[in-house]
């Protein structure tokens, strides 16, 4: 599948990528979305996953608000670069071990709309220019939102599916 470079499809993936998401989790029964996934994997079933798109959602939306005021916020996270993001994920991981499947599911949609709408918001000019932002440094307001949305969804869809067919 063909990454967005335009606004048009951006919308169009971003919003079949989740639908497919949720559609899948949704025709799972009950116990097989509670059940853990085999071993070698960091995210150890639905939720973990889930959490990790809604945190990641986080990150973005707080580069986003800081951005937009004409700040340049750390990415991915304070304290944190881009080598460290296998520690953030873990720390991530960590975060989504109380809170219920159910619970994380609509954190994670509230967070996946609020996301939805910069990328309504903004022309194609502004998501796929590069540079057009100083905090996206030498890449486009796009691309991070392509990684925050269709293509993370992507990477969740493919995890779900593996996972689901070695039980």
């Amino acid at each position: 599948m063909a990454r967005p470079t335009s606004k048009g499809s951006l919308v169009t993936l971003a919003k079949e990528n989740y639908q497919r998401l949720i559609s899948l989790i949704e025709a799972l029964p009950e116990r097989q979305r509670e059940k853990a996934f085999p071993e070698g994997t960091m995210n150890r079933n639905i939720r973990d996953v889930i959490g990790h798109l809604y945190y990641w959602h986080l990150l973005f939306l707080n580069w986003y608000e800081e951005g937009m005021k004409g700040g340049k916020p750390k990415i991915p996270k304070e304290g944190y670069t881009m080598k460290d993001t296998p520690k953030l994920n873990q720390e991530i991981w960590e975060q989504c071990q109380e809170v219920s499947l159910t619970e994380m599911l609509s954190l994670f949609e509230a967070t996946h709309n609020k996301v939805f709408q910069f990328i309504l918001k903004h022309t194609d000019e502004e998501l796929f220019t590069k540079k057009k932002y100083h905090w996206t440094g030498s890449t486009s307001l796009g691309s991070y939102l392509v990684s925050a949305t269709s293509s993370h969804y992507d990477w969740a869809l493919k995890l779900i599916r593996k996972s689901i067919k070695k039980k």
